[in-house]
């Protein structure tokens, strides 16, 4: 196993929160001391047959556990699913039937796999200690809390002001999902920040069953490819994992640098190092260049690598050669510095002012080979050969020439 610090710098990348961190720090070091790994969950409601990237934020974090030697349960909630959970809703959800759950349920196992090694996890189902319970040891569990706690949660307390009806059967879905960590003696759980509630009364009622409490890390709901809203089916701004390697390399391409970037921190498996580097737009870190590094390991995760090659071929030509002309002007620089974008549009006859190329820019109208660029700060040669293009039909292939020596 890493020593406790390696391990925390790889556990708080993308993490919003960490619950007690003191104490997380603490169970790292009795797993080495002891040789025990940490028990980590997640519990996903199979509400919907398939699965989009934004759900795989909590499975990317459980692969990195898994990574770093721990266990990982992954927990379909079957018996949750039925009780639909209340987090985020102004009405109270539709049940689904057992056998809609269990139809998606088969679906999140073939897909969860694609990112978890299947031989390292543990997938359980809640029905299998929820359907065991009595109505006494439902009633005696539901003991374990109090309504005007439940009114603390914010939906909740928005509803209850609003006049809104609560059924009571939404007060037993956070009681469930927090008596899943006292059936797996969970260690760690991880749960997307609207999730917050939920995860601390498995907290708590780990402590009236007499467990060693839970830390809880909650990560950023991801936003859809809009960078607004949160990834949703309802917005169609998701990237689904199931859909075809042309149509995920094709979306990823779409998003904003900004968007990449975070994007990159919660859904790929590059190094902190390699992160940093793009981050800073290092060099062999262009912000095109690194859209297309992820838009790759996307489809190859999902789909495999020959896929992704030939996903980022068709990209090309239905996006990129396809767009630009095959007379188009040459314009030959010299420079031993590199030339500020803007200045280049300029000096490339292809804009009139700095003033017109910036609104350019900001308008989507100029690229590189193809390539929409959104910085309008980006510096680029002294070296190399590239097509400019600003607006539809002004184009120039900018090749940066050697000085003559003095």
């Amino acid at each position: 196993m890493k020593s406790v610090q390696e391990q925390m710098e790889v556990i708080r990348r993308g993490s919003v929160e960490i619950l007690v961190e003191a104490e997380l720090v603490e169970k790292l070091q009795k797993s080495i001391d002891e040789g025990r790994p940490l028990r980590i969950k997640a519990g996903f409601d199979p509400t919907a047959p398939d699965l989009h990237v934004g759900h795989t934020v909590l499975i990317q974090k459980l692969k990195q556990f898994q990574d770093l030697g721990h266990e990982i349960c992954f927990l379909i909630g079957d018996f949750t699913g039925m009780i639909g959970d209340p987090t985020g809703k102004n009405e109270t959800r539709k049940a689904l039937t057992r056998e809609d759950v269990l139809a998606n349920a088969q679906t999140y196992k073939a897909q969860v796999f694609k990112i978890l090694d299947p031989e390292k996890t543990r997938i359980v189902f809640n029905s299998e200690w929820m359907g065991e319970m009595s109505a006494a040891d439902l009633i005696s569990l539901a003991a374990r809390h109090t309504v005007a706690r439940m009114l603390e949660r914010d939906d909740f307390h928005k509803r209850y002001a609003g006049n809104q009806p609560i059924a009571i059967h939404e007060f037993l879905y956070p009681l469930v999902q927090g008596y899943d960590s006292v059936a797996l003696e969970a260690d760690v759980e991880l749960g997307g920040t609207d999730q917050k509630f939920n995860l601390l009364v498995g907290r708590e009622l780990q402590k009236q069953y007499g467990q060693k409490p839970q830390c809880v890390l909650t990560m950023p709901l991801l936003e859809g490819l809009d960078g607004v809203q949160k990834m949703s089916k309802s917005l169609n701004n998701y990237i689904g994992i199931n859909e075809s390697p042309k149509e995920i390399y094709g979306k990823v391409m779409s998003i904003s640098d900004d968007l990449m970037l975070r994007y990159y921190e919660l859904l790929s498996n590059v190094d902190l190092e390699t992160l940093n580097q793009i981050k800073a737009g290092e060099a062999g870190h262009h912000p095109m260049a690194s859209k297309k590094g992820l838009a790759h390991e996307l489809v190859a995760r999902f789909h495999g690598e020959s896929a992704a090659v030939i996903a980022a071929q068709e990209f090309v030509q239905q996006f990129a050669k396809k767009e630009i002309p095959e007379d188009v002007p040459v314009v030959f620089l010299t420079s031993v510095e590199p030339i500020w974008l803007c200045k280049l549009l300029c000096d490339a006859g292809l804009v009139a002012s700095n003033g017109e190329a910036r609104r350019l820019v900001k308008q989507g109208g100029v690229r590189i080979d193809g390539d929409k660029v959104e910085d309008d700060a980006l510096e680029l040669g002294p070296e190399g050969e590239f097509v400019l293009q600003a607006g539809k039909r002004r184009f120039a292939r900018i090749v940066f020439t050697t000085p003559s020596p003095t």
